[in-house]
C-alpha cells in the first residue's frame, strides 16, 4: 500500500494554480510508493483563498503561512511565491522538520540563496529539498540528458542558448516580476536560470568562468495595476554572457522578455566531439539529434518524437500513446511524482536539483550580473 504525504502549498496565482494541478493529477497517472494529499494552501489575499482551495481541493486554507510550520500533519511544504520571501519561508519549513520544493530561481539574491542552501544542509538528516526546474522534466530534454550520458555526443565543446519571451513590453503594468525588492532580477533570474539549469544539468559540469555580459532595463516606467500612475521598473529587461564549463566548453545565454515573436522560446543546443542535440520549448516533444559519426552522404539532423513508451523515453510510459503530445503541465506532474519517488525512498526518473543544485545556479546569475556592471570577466570560484 502507497503511504499519503500530506502537501501544503504557500502561493496561488500562476505557480499556485500549475503546483495544484500538478498535486491533484499526479496520483492518477503513477503509481507510487507515496501519494500525494492536498491538505492546505497558504496565500496573502483573504478574499480569494478559500474559493482557490475548493476550486483545486486543498483541504484547507490559511492567510498564515506561518502556521504551516507548527502543523504536525504537514510533511511537505511547496513554495510557489515572489523570489524575495523564499528565504524566510523554506528557512522556517526546514527548521520544522518539513521538506520544501520551493520555486525557482532559488532566490531573489545570492545571500538569500546561501541561507536556504545552508539551512537544507543542516536539516539534510530530517528533510529534503527540492527546486522547481520544471523543464528537466520533459521527455525530449531527459531524452537528450540520457544520450549526453551515454556518450552519444562525446566531450561537449559548445553550448548555446537562449529564453525569449514577448510579454514585457512598454503596455505591461508593473507586476512584481519588475520590481528588484521582490524580484531581485528581471528576465535574467527569471529566464535566463531556466537556461543555465538546463545546460548545466545536460552538460554534467559546473561553469567556471563568465567571460563578459550585458544587462540592459529599457522600460523604466510601468503603469502601476488599478492605477494611472507610473512606478519605477528597475530590473534587467535583457541579460547576455558567454561562460566556460570546467571542461572547457564554451556557452552562451541570452534572456528578455522583449522579443516579439517568441512566446515561450525556451532553447538549448550542445555540440560535441560525436554530435549535437538540439532542443526548443515551443517545440517540447521533439528532440533533434544528428549523429556527426555517420557518413557524410546520410549525416543529418533527425527529428526525435519523445513521447514513446517502448522507445524508453522518460516519462512516456505514464501518458498517453506514441505523438499524443504532452504539454506544459506535464513537466510539473512529471516532478512531482518525482519528490514523491524521493520521499519513499525511491531513485527519481531523472536527477532533481536540490537547494545546493539550485545554489550553483545562482552563483552563475550573480556572476553575469558582476561582469556585466564590472565589465570584466568573473571566475566563478571567486563567487560564494
Amino acid at each position: 500500500m502507497s503511504r499519503a504525504v500530506q502537501v501544503a502549498l504557500i502561493g496561488q496565482k500562476f505557480m499556485g494554480r500549475a503546483h495544484s494541478n500538478a498535486w491533484s493529477q499526479v496520483n492518477h497517472f503513477f503509481e507510487l510508493a507515496c501519494t500525494a494529499e492536498r491538505h492546505t494552501v497558504a496565500a496573502r489575499d483573504a478574499r480569494e483563498i478559500e474559493a482557490f482551495a475548493k476550486h483545486w481541493g486543498w483541504k484547507k486554507w490559511t492567510t498564515d503561512w506561518r502556521t504551516l510550520a507548527a502543523d504536525d500533519e504537514i510533511e511537505l511544504v511547496d513554495v510557489g511565491t515572489p523570489n524575495d520571501v523564499h528565504a524566510e519561508q523554506a528557512i522556517a519549513m526546514l527548521e520544522a522538520s518539513k521538506h520544501v520544493a520551493c520555486e525557482k530561481p532559488l532566490a531573489g539574491s545570492l545571500a538569500d540563496a546561501r541561507a536556504m542552501r545552508d539551512a537544507a544542509k543542516k536539516a539534510k538528516r530530517k528533510a529534503k529539498t527540492f527546486v522547481w526546474y520544471n523543464y528537466r522534466r520533459c521527455p525530449a530534454v531527459g531524452l537528450a540528458w540520457k544520450l549526453v550520458q551515454a556518450g552519444r555526443i562525446g566531450r561537449v565543446y559548445h553550448v548555446r542558448a537562449h529564453y525569449l519571451q514577448s510579454w514585457g513590453g512598454a503596455d505591461t503594468p508593473l507586476l512584481w516580476r519588475f520590481q528588484k525588492k521582490h524580484a531581485g532580477t528581471g528576465a535574467h533570474g527569471d529566464l535566463n536560470a531556466h537556461i543555465v539549469d538546463l545546460a548545466r544539468f545536460l552538460v554534467g559540469e559546473e561553469i567556471a568562468e563568465i567571460h563578459g555580459a550585458i544587462e540592459r532595463t529599457f522600460v523604466k516606467e510601468r503603469v502601476i495595476p488599478g492605477t494611472k500612475k507610473k512606478g519605477k521598473s528597475d530590473v534587467d529587461d535583457c541579460v547576455l554572457f558567454l561562460a566556460s564549463f570546467a571542461g572547457g566548453a564554451t556557452a552562451s545565454f541570452e534572456a528578455t522578455r522583449l522579443a516579439h515573436g517568441h512566446q515561450n522560446d525556451n532553447f538549448i543546443e550542445l555540440n560535441g566531439e560525436k554530435g549535437s542535440l538540439r532542443f526548443s520549448f515551443e517545440d517540447m516533444n521533439v528532440l533533434w539529434f544528428c549523429d556527426g559519426t555517420q557518413p557524410l552522404e546520410t549525416r543529418g539532423w533527425q527529428r526525435i518524437m519523445s513521447t514513446s513508451a517502448a522507445g524508453g523515453h522518460p516519462y512516456a510510459k505514464h501518458w498517453w500513446p506514441d505523438a499524443h503530445v504532452l504539454g506544459y503541465e506535464h513537466g510539473f506532474v512529471n516532478m512531482a511524482a518525482d519528490i514523491l519517488r524521493v520521499l519513499g525512498g525511491e531513485a527519481p526518473e531523472l536527477p532533481l536539483p536540490d537547494f545546493e543544485d539550485a545554489y550553483q545556479t545562482q552563483r552563475v546569475l550573480e556572476a553575469a550580473l558582476v561582469s556585466a556592471r564590472e565589465r570584466t570577466a568573473i571566475q566563478l570560484s571567486d563567487v560564494r
